[in-house]
């Protein structure tokens, strides 16, 4: 795995247009991908460690986890069709005379926000990440004037 995936994490969140662009990188690059503003939120919310008064359905995946002795392994963003990035959400189930491990196809919101709800490592796919466009400029200049929110470094 070493080699095929790039460790990142998120840098920032900042509303668009049509959703939220979610800042996704390392200090070599930082690339966008665009969710829902809802989605937006919620990752922000995990982000800050911001309390809830209900539990969001993130929340409620992690206490079926949790129920089931389920772990997030990890997350990774796979691909990149048609301007739609694809992900997979690892994970682990361990009992006493057993582990499993179960690799889920899910959206990258999904991934990202619960892998920033369980504080779980986030990774790119070498192929993907050499291939996105570096938006680190961008990123900061959005940090510069102070407009970009939810940075975890």
């Amino acid at each position: 795995m070493k080699n095929d995936v790039v460790p990142v994490h998120i840098r920032g969140i900042l509303p668009a247009n049509s959703g939220c662009a979610l800042f996704v990188g390392n200090d070599e690059k930082v690339f966008v991908i665009n969710v829902e503003p809802q989605m937006g939120l919620v990752i922000g919310m995990f982000l800050r460690d911001t309390p809830k008064e209900r539990p969001l359905t993130h929340d409620l995946i992690q206490n079926i986890f949790k129920g089931f002795n389920i772990s997030v392994e990890r997350v990774v963003i796979t691909d990149l069709k048609n301007s739609t990035y694809f992900a997979r959400l690892i994970l682990q189930q361990s009992n006493e005379l057993a582990r499993k491990i179960v690799e889920i196809d899910a959206r990258p919101s999904d991934c990202l926000a619960i892998a920033t709800a369980q504080k779980r490592p986030i990774f790119v796919s070498t192929k993907l990440f050499e291939q996105v466009e570096d938006m680190t400029e961008v990123l900061d200049r959005i940090n510069e004037t102070g407009n970009a929110s939810g940075e975890a470094e």
